[in-house]
């Protein structure tokens, strides 16, 4: 009888310990996920990084290039020794020059095709962003007066300065990358509309070097 009663204790005991073990790991399962589910996303991180890096690199590009809307045309007249003929207009501050041709020395009435005598003149401006601004950024304005359609005058500002940019490549030997054209037309006019004198002057061609990037 004393076997009959020790049998049934051991069997009892097993299977308790089988319930345990049971309970023990589906607590252990549950715990495991709930980790997984509020642990942080490290691909997320690295995203963000990247994204904040070339931000940080775009502005930075950004803040290097010459402000070309901000040219200020009537800046005060400079010399350089080098530049000797009279109907070039030098003018200067701490960031940029501008070289300044009436376009009547470098094109006929309403056309876009240099004349012979501009390419002295030309040579001449080569010659001094040679010596003093050799890694300048240099742009090229168009100007016109006011009279005739303001398209029209657009067009012919863009032409006369691409005319001008093709010259400084072909013959000037400057390099493309550093030259960018832009046509005012008659917006900006360097003197009054009102006169003949005026539309004059207003009739230019400006090469302008950023000396900040010299």
């Amino acid at each position: 009888m004393a076997q009959l009663d020790v049998q049934p204790k051991r069997k009892s005991s097993v299977l308790i310990w089988i319930i345990f073990a049971i309970i023990a790991i589906a607590i252990a399962v549950l715990l495991y996920k709930g980790c997984n589910r509020s642990a942080p996303l490290k691909v997320a991180t690295t995203d963000t990084v990247a994204t904040d890096t070339v931000k940080k690199d775009s502005n930075a590009i950004v803040t290097t290039q010459p402000d070309w809307n901000a040219i200020d045309f009537n800046i005060p007249k400079a010399s350089y020794d080098e530049v000797t003929d009279t109907a070039i207009i030098v003018r200067g501050n701490d960031k940029y020059t501008i070289y300044s041709i009436g376009e009547n020395v470098l094109f006929a009435a309403n056309e876009s095709t240099l004349q012979p005598a501009a390419e002295e003149k030309l040579k001449q401006i080569t010659a001094s962003l040679a010596k003093r601004y050799k890694k300048a950024a240099i742009a090229i304005y168009g100007h016109t007066d006011s009279v005739g359609l303001t398209g029209d005058n657009k067009r012919l500002g863009e032409d006369r300065a691409n005319a001008v940019k093709d010259w400084l490549l072909t013959k000037g030997g400057i390099d493309g990358g550093k030259l960018s054209i832009h046509s005012l037309g008659e917006k900006q006019p360097l003197a009054t509309n009102a006169t003949e004198k005026g539309r004059a002057q207003n009739r230019s061609v400006e090469i302008v070097a950023y000396t900040d990037n010299k």
